[in-house]
C-alpha cells in the first residue's frame, strides 16, 4: 500500500517550544590594536632568537652555478631543476660571485631587442657566459646588483632587515672553512622561506594580527583621481597609478620594459571595466626563453600566456579589509609570491608582494642602507631544522581560459651542484628546534 503525502492530507506536525540556549563564553582573547602590537614584538623578539639554521629544510639541493657557464647551459640547468635563479661560484677565486636571476634574463633580452638582430643573438647566447651579465647591465644603464650575503648564524631578524635594506628577495647564506680559509656557500634565504618559516612557529600571535591590510598599510594601492565624465584622458594617464597595468592585447616586450624600468616582478592584466582577468610575472619569460622566441617579442600578452604550462597555478586575490593574519595563515598553506587586491567584482584595487609583508613584521628600518657585512664564523653552527612543506595547488581565479599567474617559483634555493668548498653545516647539540614542515625542494619561488 502505498500513500502520497499533499498539503491537504498530510498529518500535522505538533513543534515543541524552542528555549533559546545562552551562547557559550569565546576563549579566544579580545582582539584590540594592544594585542596586535604585542604579536608584532613577540614575532620580532622571535625572530632576534633564531637564527638562518633555524630555516633549513632537512634536506635540500644547492645549485650552485660556475660564472664561466654558458649562459644558455645555465638556463637549461634552471628549468631542468625547477628554479628560476641560482648563486654564481668564481671557480678560479674559489668564492661567492653573485646571483644568476630573472632579472639577468629580463636585462639579456632587453639587450638582444635593441642592440642586435635574432640572427646574431641566437648565437651570441651560444657563448656568452655568465660573467659578462654585469657588462650588460653597464650598457642598458642599470645598475648592477649588490653582491649580498650574510652568515647562517646570524639571527633572522638581521636577516630580514638585509632584505628589507636592500629591496632583495633572497640573501645567500655564507660562512668561511676554517682550515682554507675560502668562503663556503650554505643555502640562500628568501622572503618565502623566512614568512613562512614565521606562520609556522608563531601561530598564536598571527591569530591576533587581526587588523585590514589596508588599514595597516601593506601593499601598494591605486590612487590615481578617476576623470569626470566625458572628459578627455591626458596623454600617459594612469587610472591604476602608482600600479603598472596591461591588456591581453599589450605586446610582451612592453611588459618587459616595465619590469626593467620600474624595477617590479609582475603586472596585472586587465580588461576594459578593471577586471582583473591574469598576471604576467617575469618568471613567464623563461619560457619563452626555453622555447627560442627571446627576440621575437612583438606577441601579445595573450599568446604569450597560451605558452605557459596548463598545470600553472592561478591568481592569488584578496581584498584590502582581509586581515594580516589570514595572509600569514595562506602562506603557511600554499607557495605566495604576491597578491592582487579587488573590490566589487574583481576591479583591480592594489597589489601586496612579499617584501610589502616582510616589511611590517620587521617594522621600521633603514631603506637602502647597506649593512655592515657579516665575517665573524661562528663554531659549531646549528643543526639544520626543516623548513617548509609540499603546498597545495593555488586557488584557480582565470577570467580568460588561461591558468591565472599566482606562486610560481622564484628563487634558487637548494639544489644540487655545489661548489668544491661546500660543506654542509655541523651537528651540534641544539635547543628545543622550531617546528617545521619535513624536506622540501629549495626552490622557494619569486623573482
Amino acid at each position: 500500500m502505498s500513500a502520497t503525502l499533499t498539503p491537504s492530507n498530510s498529518p500535522r506536525v505538533r513543534r515543541r517550544g524552542s528555549t533559546r540556549r545562552p551562547r557559550a563564553l569565546s576563549h579566544l582573547p579580545p582582539f584590540s590594536q594592544e594585542s596586535h602590537d604585542a604579536a608584532l614584538s613577540a614575532i620580532r623578539n622571535y625572530l632576534k632568537g633564531r637564527t638562518s639554521y633555524d630555516t633549513f629544510p632537512v634536506s635540500f639541493r644547492l645549485i650552485v652555478l660556475d660564472s664561466k657557464l654558458e649562459v644558455k647551459k645555465a638556463l637549461q640547468c634552471l628549468l631542468l631543476n625547477g628554479v628560476v635563479s641560482a648563486p654564481l661560484w668564481n671557480s678560479e677565486k674559489s668564492q661567492f660571485a653573485g646571483m644568476f636571476t630573472v632579472s639577468d634574463i629580463i636585462h639579456l633580452i632587453q639587450y638582444y631587442y635593441q642592440c642586435s638582430s635574432y640572427d646574431a643573438a641566437a648565437a651570441d647566447v651560444e657563448t656568452f657566459r655568465l660573467e659578462s651579465l654585469r657588462d650588460i647591465e653597464k650598457h642598458l644603464g642599470v645598475a648592477p646588483p649588490p653582491l649580498l650575503r650574510e652568515h647562517p648564524s646570524a639571527t633572522l631578524y638581521e636577516a630580514a632587515k638585509l632584505l628589507i635594506q636592500t629591496h632583495a628577495r633572497r640573501v645567500p647564506l655564507l660562512d668561511l672553512d676554517s682550515e682554507t680559509g675560502h668562503e663556503v656557500l650554505v643555502s640562500i634565504l628568501t622572503q618565502y622561506r623566512l614568512l613562512k618559516f614565521i606562520s609556522i612557529n608563531c601561530g598564536r600571535e598571527i591569530q591576533q594580527l587581526h587588523l585590514p591590510l589596508r588599514k595597516l598599510g601593506i601593499g601598494t594601492y591605486v590612487t590615481a583621481q578617476p576623470l569626470p565624465p566625458g572628459a578627455e584622458r591626458p596623454e600617459g594617464y594612469n587610472p591604476y597609478h602608482p600600479i603598472s597595468t596591461a591588456t591581453l592585447d599589450t605586446t610582451v616586450f612592453d611588459v618587459v620594459h616595465m619590469f626593467s624600468e620600474r624595477g617590479i616582478s609582475a603586472v596585472p592584466i586587465i580588461d576594459e571595466d578593471g577586471i582583473v582577468v591574469n598576471l604576467y610575472e617575469t618568471v613567464d619569460v623563461i619560457t619563452l626563453v626555453r622555447l627560442g622566441v627571446y627576440q621575437s617579442l612583438d606577441l601579445t600578452i595573450s599568446e604569450a600566456l597560451n605558452q605557459r604550462s596548463p598545470d600553472f597555478p592561478g591568481v592569488v586575490i584578496c581584498t584590502a579589509s582581509d586581515s594580516l593574519g589570514t595572509l600569514m595563515q595562506l602562506i603557511k598553506k600554499r607557495r605566495v609570491h604576491r597578491l592582487v587586491v579587488v573590490e566589487g567584482e574583481g576591479r583591480l584595487l592594489g597589489i601586496i608582494t612579499l617584501s610589502d609583508v616582510l616589511r611590517y613584521l620587521i617594522g621600521d628600518v633603514s631603506i637602502g642602507e647597506m649593512p655592515a657585512e657579516s665575517t665573524t664564523p661562528i663554531p659549531d653552527p646549528p643543526a639544520p631544522a626543516p623548513a617548509s612543506a609540499p603546498l597545495p595547488e593555488a586557488l584557480p581565479a582565470d577570467a580568460s581560459s588561461q591558468p591565472e599567474a599566482a606562486a610560481a617559483p622564484e628563487e634558487a634555493v637548494p639544489a644540487e651542484a655545489a661548489p668544491p668548498d661546500a660543506a654542509p653545516p655541523e651537528e651540534p647539540a641544539q635547543p628545543p628546534e622550531p617546528e617545521q614542515p619535513p624536506e622540501e625542494s629549495a626552490a622557494d619561488g619569486q623573482t
